[in-house]
């Protein structure tokens, strides 16, 4: 029997729409879970109150601030980097085999494991340049991490600009980094700013880097500088789920619950700025 064409679209169709199921029916799941065993936990002492009793009691406050600190910290170094790499390879950089040996370096610089990247760090940043387990080296650490997935980004970006535009700026006597200034990046932002969301969710969830750089165990107070040691959420629901014996279980799913929380808020934040980035161009 001839399968007709209608038929074999409705049959793809179903495929896909098996596979979305696939992907947001245990995300959905994850949420559900975190929700039922973690809200019970939530009250503004929990989140508000720095910890007691070696984390058996008080709130998460310092595990909270020192997460932003990363987080900002990391996207201070790792964006203005990323940028200005993914330009130079796309506009400036001949498009020759060292390129392409770079942009394949790059690409696979992605899926290093997080522990590797917090061993290059505790030995260049914590041992090497002295700085100690510190928010600076943790910061570095991170932003290493989530550089490749900005640059890509970046050049994926600036790649979609279409290359009229260019011209266009070019024959009205525009310089070329002024074409690149004022044209070609305000139209690339929303796709730099997709790449930079990826690299927050990254570098806010990750435990293997922060735990050879720059997270402590139980440090029941804010850090002075950068140059001080800290908390994170990853680490603390590590030491909460790994290291401390007769832990409440609605601490440690609040814990998850808030780290997803501010993932997802931080994320909310950057795809708001996208859209009204996006909404303002014209093609």
């Amino acid at each position: 029997m001839k399968i007709t064409a209608q038929t074999k679209q409705k049959i793809a169709f179903g495929f896909l729409g098996a596979a979305a199921v696939t992907v947001i029916v245990p995300v959905i799941l994850i949420f559900v879970i975190l929700i039922e065993k973690g809200l019970p936990a939530l009250n503004w002492e929990f989140l508000s109150a720095m910890p007691r009793m070696g984390m058996r009691a008080g709130g998460i406050y310092p595990a909270i601030m020192g997460t932003l600190y990363l987080v900002l910290g990391t996207i201070a170094v790792a964006l203005p980097l990323g940028v200005l790499a993914g330009i130079y390879l796309v506009e400036y950089a001949r498009q020759n085999f060292m390129t392409r040996m770079i942009k394949v370096a790059i690409v696979n610089l992605a899926g290093v494991p997080s522990v590797v990247y917090g061993l290059f760090g505790l030995g260049l940043f914590v041992i090497f340049l002295k700085f100690g387990a510190s928010i600076l080296a943790g910061s570095l650490t991170l932003a290493i991490m989530i550089l490749p997935v900005i640059i890509t980004s970046t050049e994926e970006a600036l790649s979609s600009v279409p290359r009229s535009f260019r011209e266009a700026s070019l024959a009205l006597g525009v310089s070329k980094w002024q074409t690149i200034r004022y044209v070609v990046l305000p139209n690339a932002l929303p796709g730099i700013l997709t790449g930079t969301i990826l690299g927050i969710s990254r570098a806010a969830g990750e435990t293997a880097p922060i735990l050879f750089t720059v997270a402590a165990f139980y440090l029941p107070r804010l850090p002075g500088s950068v140059f001080d040691q800290c908390m994170a959420l990853p680490y603390h629901l590590y030491v909460l789920s790994t290291q401390i014996p007769n832990v409440s279980t609605k601490l440690q799913y609040g814990t998850a619950l808030v780290l997803v929380g501010l993932v997802f808020l931080l994320n909310i934040a950057a795809t708001l700025v996208r859209s009204r980035i996006r909404s303002k161009k014209l093609w």
